[in-house]
């Protein structure tokens, strides 16, 4: 819990001994740790909706039998027990998953109440953070790769392979429906690239233009603006957005990162969006003046054409970085491709196929978008116009 929060301290530790005299806990542990279970169990259905406010959760949703993912939903353990709490406490339930190095910045920003999850207790950490009384203790075990039976092994390697194939495409995306991970993961990851896109090249649009003033009090915003944030690395900017600007607000981690990502592509837009402008010869726009356009008219129907055209190679690969970038989004409780394939990999044990499986995914993402830039480039090449009308 946070530093100031010792009355939640308080009505945790006492719901905690209160569980342990009833019997909650030890039922807890038989359930999720003595069981050896093959296939989780169905979590126990707690029907109760608090009076009190809501008290926000965080945990990380790879760490099985405690906090992990099965058929799509949060289970474990700590999920059982923290219901089982909120209901001792007439509080509501609200669970959010992070990465597990940004529960405690969640915790110290206030957008959790608490963090439930394996905390090692020292001395240095107990003068940020509270801790509650203990509800478990853990054995410790070391990993071996299982040995593969002599008669299980085929003699034809590409056999063998497919096989291998099928079976972790079978555990990690069909069992318990693992692919609705991959599902939502991939919208995410698409909604936050195209809306970031947007609203980089919209914001860039209008940084260049201040860039680009003769007038001081427009040219040296903009100048440092592009300084710091292209200075500034993308995870740390994300997270001084989400944990120290909207720290007291209660805002969809995805916009968070809509805004994050939005603001990093703006700076570097800007400068593609400067060169490309001033790569067009003056000549051009004098022309245009001397014709009786306005330099409005002169730069939309002039200018800006020739800027796409040439600009458009480098905008794409900085699309490109975007949407590869946005794999970190994690950090923030958001559930974007990369954060499916680490809980998929968390429940399986399979360190390659889930990576891959994304790797391709991400790939396929950007192929589909670049596309569309492609399509744009083609478009506004003016030789393109004079072989349609040829065609």
């Amino acid at each position: 819990m946070h530093k100031d929060n010792a009355a939640l301290q308080a009505d945790i530790d006492a719901a905690l001994t209160a569980l342990e005299q009833e019997g909650e806990l030890q039922r807890l542990r038989a359930k999720w740790l003595d069981s050896h279970y093959t296939t989780p169990p169905p979590m126990s259905r707690v029907d109760h909706v608090g009076k009190g406010r809501v008290l926000r959760v965080g945990t990380s949703g790879q760490n099985e039998p405690f906090t992990f993912y099965a058929y799509g939903a949060l289970a474990g353990l700590d999920i059982e027990l923290i219901h089982l709490i909120g209901q001792r406490l007439d509080r509501r339930i609200e669970i959010v998953d992070y990465n597990f190095e940004a529960l405690i910045p969640a915790l110290q920003s206030k957008k959790i109440d608490l963090a439930i999850s394996n905390f090692n207790v020292t001395e240095e950490r107990k003068k940020l953070i509270r801790y509650s009384r203990p509800y478990l203790g853990n054995d410790i075990s070391a990993l071996v790769l299982a040995p593969q039976p002599a008669a299980a092994v085929e003699r034809n390697a590409i056999a063998r392979w497919l096989r291998g194939v099928a079976a972790s495409f079978h555990s990690n995306i069909l069992v318990e429906d693992r692919y609705l991970l991959i599902w939502d993961g991939l919208k995410t990851t698409v909604i936050i690239s195209v809306f970031s896109t947007l609203l980089g090249t919209l914001l860039g649009g209008a940084i260049c233009f201040m860039r680009m003033s003769a007038r001081r009090l427009l040219n040296l915003p903009a100048r440092l603006y592009i300084a710091i944030l292209r200075g500034t690395p993308v995870l740390v900017l994300l997270m001084l957005i989400f944990y120290v600007v909207f720290a007291s607000v209660n805002i969809d981690p995805v916009l968070v990162a809509v805004i994050a990502f939005g603001l990093n592509f703006a700076a570097y837009s800007a400068e593609i969006f400067r060169t490309g402008i001033q790569g067009v010869d003056k000549g051009q726009t004098e022309a245009g003046i001397a014709l009786g356009f306005t330099r409005l008219s002169t730069f939309v129907n002039i200018v800006l054409p020739q800027t796409i055209h040439r600009i458009l190679p480098v905008f794409k690969g900085e699309f490109i970085s975007l949407v590869k970038m946005t794999s970190i989004v994690g950090y923030i409780a958001v559930q974007d491709l990369t954060k499916a394939s680490d809980i998929i990999r968390s429940r399986t044990f399979d360190a390659f196929f889930p990576l891959v499986m994304i790797a391709l995914l991400y790939f396929l993402i950007s192929w589909v978008l670049l596309q569309f830039l492609e399509y744009l480039e083609r478009v506004t090449d003016p030789k393109y116009g004079r072989k349609a009308g040829r065609a």
